[in-house]
């Protein structure tokens, strides 16, 4: 601004702009947020750096410009909020649609934004005001998470009905007739191309009214070099106005056909160009990322659905003494149905990963909004104080959904130690109380004698919880809840695996909700999988227990009777009770409040987190070193380790990683600490943290304190320990 020539500008020179817009000026180059303010009888154009970044090209010419000369394109949509504006009345506008042209092309954006009225010194409406955000890819992202599960639920359907039928020309006419309904086409069609790759029969197809048939034979280089090319190349054929893309003589060919627009999916087998796919429309058509992606996966399942049936079909007509014929045609059979699993597999995945990215998102706007906030210099303490809150706790919900996703993947690291199983239920009941409210009554039957479980009392108490909340809300707050316990019980077979004679311990779960449909009981332990509202549940509860289950050496079985309730059984493996050691019963003994110059050598190679951990520790009140990478550690140590109270190194490292140095301290120096953090490690998840401590990412301050106090304290309950 301070540059800028305001010699053709309707604002004027600055120093002749009145005390109303100085202020507001100073007002948005104060802030980070885009805002702008349009002021004077021609809406003189002012902006800030955040705003810089919307305009693209547009920027620097548009400062000091008419706002109209900058936004002329999307005039005709923000007219009618800018005359509000003016006359007094404030706007607001949540993600509006508008197509802006900044970067020398129309593209469709999406706004978030408010008018404000400027008022100058006499009270009179001077200009206007605005502070804006571009949602545009959180608009895109939402379209399509929902593109996506339109997409999944028609597949789906498609496969349902296909499956009614072992006819391949039937699995087809349902396959066009479903797929032209809906998409809203005029045709839809399969042909089988000529040994020659340029021959190829329609055999049927599914026509709109008023749209005819296309059946019959036809010549690929009749409809142009360019639909020889890209289906020669394997490559679908995509046209959105023939007379427009393509030369005259080659459109002539579709328009014959009553063809327009077309996408054209080729089947290339071994090399060669066997057979087509097409969706066609008869007016000019723009095809969307969703019209291809469906009838890309249309062709890809409906060619294996119907290569299975005439595998299955040529099978049963084989002369069963003939075995080397049989053997041929299983072999394709089992390669066609690795295709289809194949794509099952990718479905579930692209479940996943959307599940997974809807809900961090979820979490990483909380936190970006609050950093955003926190940024401000004027922001008021409480407000302040508000944010942290909501960062923290934000993270904290991040974690667990990690966690969640861990167990279900069986890839959590346990921290394994025995229990009494009937003891711990007692209490849990006791307390699930304030899980489910007074409304619900919770009973608890377990039998007098002990029973030892081996498992992770945190993740055990969590599925409880899980399984707890789900009780609640299948009886909508009210009814009873039982838990129970049978000792020395067989583990059935569930789901298909076989049975196992035990003992195990079975922890149950009834309630007197609703019940579960059975078409859906199977599908309960599915990620992401959830009957409950939008906004009331991840689907990652019921994936937890499982998850715990299965890596704890049992399983999970459920029985549900629409309207009479739901039971969920726990089956956990039994062992022989065990005893705490003289070390760990030792561990409540006093320790120091916090750091008081021991020295910490820290172990980790990425550098941000190096540097956050080593601050922590200093803010603590211990005395660091940091080593990059195992090998630096042990030369930092030395032969006696003199000079360090305790090792806080990471799991996964290049080179040596921290498990593999932790044991070889532990043979080395047996006096010195070793604290181990770790994200996730496929060997924590696979042995467990070879009896060293584990702190796990993301962790907090206190975290890491109270890690530090314990060790270093139980080390030195050790070096007073009593011989003898």
């Amino acid at each position: 601004m301070r540059s800028h020539d305001w010699a053709g500008s309707p604002l004027g020179h600055p120093n002749t702009w009145p005390p109303c817009l100085r202020s507001t000026v100073s007002l948005l180059l104060g802030s980070r947020f885009p805002m702008f303010v349009a002021y004077g009888p021609e809406l003189g154009f002012l902006y800030n750096d955040a705003y810089a970044d919307i305009l693209g090209g547009k920027h620097p010419a548009a400062l000091g410009s008419r706002f109209h000369d900058v936004w002329a394109e999307i005039w005709p949509d923000i007219a009618p909020l800018i005359d509000k504006a003016l006359a007094g009345e404030p706007t607001w506008s949540e993600d509006l649609p508008l197509t802006m042209n900044r970067r020398g092309h129309d593209e469709l954006t999406w706004f978030t934004f408010s008018y404000s009225p400027v008022r100058d010194e006499q009270n009179r409406v001077a200009g206007m005001f605005c502070a804006c955000t571009e949602t545009t890819g959180r608009v895109q992202a939402e379209a399509a998470l929902r593109a996506n599960e339109a997409r999944l639920q028609f597949l789906d359907l498609l496969g349902k009905e296909t499956a009614k039928s072992t006819d391949a020309d039937e699995i087809l006419a349902t396959t066009t007739r479903m797929v032209a309904e809906h998409l809203g086409l005029s045709n839809c069609a399969y042909a089988d191309m000529d040994a020659d790759e340029d021959g190829f029969t329609i055999r049927g197809d599914w026509a709109a009214e008023g749209s005819p048939s296309i059946v019959g034979h036809y010549s690929l280089a009749g409809f142009g070099r360019r639909a020889v090319e890209d289906l020669g190349a394997g490559r679908p054929l995509i046209i959105n106005d023939n007379l427009a893309e393509l030369a005259p003589e080659e459109a002539a060919t579709f328009q014959a056909i009553g063809i327009a627009a077309t996408i054209c999916m080729p089947l290339v087998k071994n090399g060669r160009l066997t057979a087509l796919m097409a969706i066609h429309d008869r007016v000019p058509r723009t095809w969307s990322d969703y019209d291809l992606a469906l009838i890309t996966e249309v062709t890809e399942r409906s060619w294996a659905h119907i290569e299975r049936v005439r595998a299955i079909a040529k099978l049963e007509a084989l002369n069963a003494t003939l075995e080397e014929r049989v053997e041929e045609r299983t072999s394709q059979l089992a390669e066609t149905e690795a295709v289809l699993r194949q794509s099952q597999k990718l479905e579930a995945v692209g479940q996943l990963t959307g599940g997974v990215a809807h809900d961090f998102n979820n979490l990483l706007t909380i936190i970006r909004s609050s950093v955003d906030f926190l940024r401000r210099p004027d922001l008021p303490d409480e407000r302040k104080t508000r944010y942290l809150n909501a960062v923290s706790e934000t993270v904290d919900r991040a974690s667990k959904l990690t966690s969640q996703l861990l167990a279900f993947a069986r890839r959590q690291t346990l921290k394994p130690e025995t229990l009494d199983v009937g003891a711990r239920l007692r209490v849990i009941g006791d307390l699930l109380d304030t899980v489910t409210g007074t409304r619900i009554k919770i009973v608890t039957e377990v039998p007098e004698h002990p029973c030892f479980v081996r498992v992770d009392t945190s993740q055990f108490e969590t599925a409880l919880v899980n399984m707890a909340v789900n009780a609640r809300d299948a009886m909508d707050g009210a009814g009873t809840l039982t838990l129970s316990l049978r000792c020395g019980a067989p583990l059935p077979p569930i789901r298909g695996h076989a049975s196992a004679p035990g003992p195990f311990a079975a922890v149950s779960l009834g309630d007197t909700g609703c019940g579960i449909p059975p078409d859906l009981l199977n599908r309960v332990f599915e990620p992401f999988f959830t009957t409950k509202e939008i906004g009331k549940g991840t689907g990652l509860g019921l994936s937890q227990v499982f998850g715990f289950a299965k890596q704890s050496g049992g399983d999970v079985d459920v029985t549900s009777e629409p309207g009479q309730g739901t039971t969920f059984t726990l089956y956990l493996p039994e062992v022989e009770a065990e005893f705490a050691s003289w070390e760990e019963a030792g561990e409540a003994a006093t320790l120091d409040p916090g750091g008081s110059g021991q020295r910490v050598l820290v172990v980790e190679d990425n550098i941000e987190v190096g540097r956050f951990a080593t601050q922590i520790l200093e803010d603590l009140g211990y005395g660091t070193t940091w080593a990059v990478n195992a090998e630096e550690a042990l030369d930092k140590l030395g032969s006696d380790g003199s000079g360090f109270d305790v090792v806080f190194s990471d799991v996964v490292m290049p080179g040596m990683g921290g498990i593999e140095l932790a044991r070889l301290l532990k043979r080395r120096l047996p006096h010195l600490p070793v604290v181990l953090a770790s994200g996730y490690s496929h060997v924590l998840a696979q042995e467990g943290s070879h009896g060293f401590e584990l702190l796990q990412k993301p962790y907090s301050a206190d975290q890491v304190s109270r890690m530090l106090r314990k060790v270093i304290g139980r080390g030195r309950a050790v070096a007073v320990r009593p011989q003898g």
